[in-house]
């Protein structure tokens, strides 16, 4: 059994925790940004569970493991997932951007009402 190296595993770690950082603003082009690295992280954690990566016999001319095409066919759809969210995000985010010249997303009147709920009373 071939185990992925240590570096691509860190390597998938640091682009999910970067994603999901990136998921956490409130700028909507760095959410966009964040779903970009979140789809290349799933992509590249796909290709790590495959664990004959290997070419076809017809070019090494040797029979052996051949490499099973679910882990690819499965990255080629979030592939195609990804550009398609991709796309919806950034017509949402240039339509937010031409009401006000700003793609940060506001603050939710709710939230505000909740944090004030939260906040600990002054005892003067």
């Amino acid at each position: 059994m071939n185990a992925p190296g240590f570096l691509l595993v860190v390597t998938v770690a640091v682009l999910y925790s970067s994603g999901f950082y990136l998921l956490l603003q409130r700028s909507l082009m760095r959410v966009v940004f964040g779903i970009l690295i979140l789809g290349h992280a799933a992509n590249l954690s796909l290709m790590l569970t495959d664990t004959a990566i290997t070419l076809p016999p017809l070019l090494t001319g040797q029979d052996g493991q051949i490499s099973d095409p679910l882990p690819q066919a499965m990255a080629l759809t979030a592939i195609v997932i990804t550009f398609g969210v991709t796309t919806f995000l950034l017509a949402l985010a240039y339509r937010v951007w031409l009401g006000d010249d700003n793609d940060e997303v506001p603050a939710d009147l709710e939230d505000r009402r909740i944090g004030r709920l939260t906040e600990p009373e002054d005892s003067s």
